[in-house]
């Protein structure tokens, strides 16, 4: 009962996680427009994200422009864009290989082995957290270092956008709910043997071995 339970709230966190890794890969808010002028009116903001680039002006409207080339974006984008599909996809694979060894489902018959393929589906959606961590930590890192390098001009400074944080927190459920996954299987390793018991003893005739039942 306590390992369905521990496999029901590991698929919700894995599911949760999924979901949001798919949101912040499609968000175009990965890099906004820095505010260090001393001029706090701003025309326009700047959001550059993994599929399109767009400016919001100050009047509320918004203009988007898909990438053209991908050879033609920074490595930590590419990186960024080939990991988070690989992740999303990697999530999705998980969650059918969960389910195919849940408690409540049928599609495997063998206690052990529906054990083990929950197991499986957790280093996945553990995997799936790391391909997600690995850009996001890449780009951040590109955005701090830019912002505070003296070389880079005020108009080319950008800070963490929404889509980094989004990621961040999906990739802490994916790791959370993938250990819990690993940890939801029963320990019971000797549920495949069987107790067998001595049949009784009944009276020789030299008197050497007695039934029970001799005794009442």
């Amino acid at each position: 009962m306590v390992s369905a339970g521990l496999e029901i709230l590991g698929l919700s966190l894995c599911t949760v996680g999924s979901l949001l890794v798919m949101v912040a890969c499609g968000l175009p808010m990965w890099k906004v427009t820095a505010f260090i002028e001393a001029n706090i009116v701003v025309a326009q903001t700047i959001w550059d994200g993994l599929w399109m680039s767009c400016v919001v002006q100050s009047t509320g409207q918004m203009q988007c422009k898909v990438h053209d080339s991908v050879l033609a974006l920074s490595h930590d984008l590419q990186a960024a864009r080939a990991l988070s599909i690989i992740s999303s996809v990697m999530g999705v694979l998980g969650l059918m290989v969960v389910i195919a060894g849940a408690q409540c489902t049928n599609c495997i018959r063998n206690e052990y082995v529906k054990a083990r393929v929950v197991n499986a589906g957790g280093v996945i959606y553990i995997m799936s957290g790391l391909f997600v961590l690995v850009p996001l930590c890449w780009m951040a890192n590109n955005i701090i270092s830019d912002f505070y390098n003296p070389l880079v001009p005020s108009s080319k400074k950008r800070e963490i956008g929404a889509a980094l944080y989004i990621g961040w927190a999906a990739a802490a459920l994916l790791l959370i709910g993938g250990a819990v996954l690993c940890c939801s299987c029963p320990a019971g390793g000797n549920a495949g043997y069987s107790v067998k018991y001595a049949p009784t003893k009944r009276a020789t005739p030299n008197g050497g071995e007695y039934d029970k039942r001799n005794y009442v």
